[in-house]
Parts: structure tokens; C-alpha cells; sequence
């Protein structure tokens, strides 16, 4: 490994006792297209488990956006969005787990990462909630949002300008708050006994400590569902275990292990 390990430095984050942090090490600015590199090299070791994961991936949020057609947007939204914010750790593990499998020089199988979704199903579960306390969080302050927006004057962009900035500036605000908790607490979660509070520090001690190589990578992870979303979904079938393989690779660059990782 290229990374120099150096201790974490201290900061509110590691002294705020509320739960052990996990070192981490500093990332590199280009380290973010090389998680990508080899995220790609383990979909191509793998492709017709990447290619399960991809299709449930896109089918999904497909399915989704199908039952809200026909049903009407706001009845099915909602739990819509609840059950795809509970799923999705659970996906994002099983493509961890193969490329874990993968790093120990096994052949990754199916019911081996279906097996991995259980490892540390609690803690993984509360993750699951707290993504989607987020997100109603995110979806009510949104609505508030545009509730504020007056509606009687006329909609020229120079009267949109203010709702559309501080749209913008909330939703990138929440969308940094995600990256910080998302970036590393699952893959935490799944190699190690360790509880959710432990995992979350972790997480956002390591996206603190490598502001900008982290910051790229949330572009990356952004412009991946982008894609996704602006595909109908068919980009997610190749794009979503793709990222999933490389937050693998970074979980492994970015914190600490007592033995080195056997990963090239």
C-alpha cells in the first residue's frame, strides 16, 4: 500500500467520548479513480454476480417509480422510499462481501453474500433507519421549503433565483451530512463487531480528516446515481456495484487495520 499510516490527529470528533474511533489514514487526491479501478476489475472477475446486483439495483427504484404512476405520487412515495432506504444497506453489503471474498482469494458466491447481509444484522438495521430518518427529515424540510415559495407572483428564473438557491444550498448541505455518515460506516459495520455509534465516528472522523479526496469521491458517487436516474435506472445496473466494489476499496485504504490488507 502507498498510504503512509499516521495516527489520527485529534480533533471534537475522536475527544467527544461518545463512542471509540477507529484510526484512520490519509487518502490521496487521485485515490478515488483507483477504488474505481478496481472496483471495476472485481465486476469484471465477477460479472454475473455484478450483474444480479445491478438488475435488482435498477429494478427497484423501476419498480418504484411504476407503482407511483399508478397509483398516484404521494400515497406510495414515501414507504416506497422507507423500504429502498432499508434495502439498500443490505445490497451494498452483499457486494462488499464480494469483494472481500475476493481479497482473500476466494470465489465470491451468492448465498455466501446473501449470508453477509446478517453478519451484523442489528447494527445494520439501525443504519438502515437512521438513512431513512434522514431522509423524512430531507423530504419534510424540502416540502417546507416549497411551502415558503410564495405562489402568486409569476415564475420568471429571476423569481425562482432565491427558492432555487436555497434549495440548492440546503439539498448540498444534506447531501454532504450523508456522504460524512454513508462514506465508510458499513463496510465498518460488516467487518467488524462493532456497534453503530462506533461505525458512524469512524465514518465521519475519516471523510473529516480527507476533505478533499472524499469530496471527489462524493462527486463521483453523485454523478453515478445522476447517471442512473437520467438512464431510467439501466445505468444503475452496471454503475451501482461498480461504486459499491470501490467504497470496498476505499473502506480499505481509509481506516485502520491492525494487519495490512493482502490487497494490491
Amino acid at each position: 500500500m502507498s498510504h503512509h499510516f499516521k495516527e489520527t490527529p485529534e480533533n471534537a470528533i475522536t475527544q467527544s467520548g461518545i463512542a471509540r474511533v477507529i484510526p484512520c489514514k490519509e487518502l490521496d487526491i487521485g485515490d478515488p479513480i483507483k477504488w474505481l479501478s478496481l472496483g471495476l476489475r472485481d465486476a469484471m472477475r465477477t460479472p454475473i454476480l455484478t450483474a444480479v446486483y445491478g438488475v435488482m439495483f435498477a429494478v427497484i427504484p423501476w419498480f418504484i417509480m411504476y407503482l407511483v404512476e399508478m397509483t398516484g405520487w404521494h400515497l406510495v412515495i414515501m414507504p416506497a422510499i422507507v423500504c429502498f432506504m432499508l434495502i439498500g444497506p443490505f445490497l451494498a453489503a452483499g457486494l462488499y462481501d464480494v469483494s472481500w471474498e475476493l481479497e482473500k482469494g476466494h470465489k465470491p458466491t451468492f448465498m455466501h453474500s446473501l449470508r453477509a447481509m446478517r453478519r451484523n444484522a442489528v447494527n445494520e438495521w439501525g443504519f438502515g433507519i437512521l438513512l431513512m430518518v434522514m431522509m423524512i427529515f430531507w423530504l419534510r424540510v424540502a416540502s417546507l421549503i416549497h411551502a415558503l415559495y410564495p405562489s402568486n407572483i409569476e415564475t420568471t428564473l429571476e423569481s425562482l433565483m432565491p427558492f432555487l438557491v436555497l434549495g440548492s444550498i440546503v439539498g448540498a448541505g444534506f447531501t454532504l451530512a450523508m456522504l460524512f455518515v454513508t462514506a465508510f460506516t458499513q463496510p465498518i459495520l460488516m467487518e467488524r463487531k462493532v456497534d453503530l455509534a462506533t461505525a458512524l465516528l469512524t465514518s465521519v472522523n475519516a471523510v473529516w480528516v480527507n476533505k478533499v479526496p472524499m469530496l471527489i469521491w462524493g462527486a463521483i458517487i453523485f454523478t453515478a446515481v445522476a447517471i442512473g436516474f437520467v438512464t431510467g435506472f439501466v445505468g444503475f445496473i452496471i454503475l451501482m456495484p461498480l461504486i459499491g466494489y470501490a467504497s470496498w476499496h476505499a473502506y480499505i485504504d481509509a481506516i485502520s487495520t491492525k494487519r495490512a490488507r493482502k490487497y494490491d
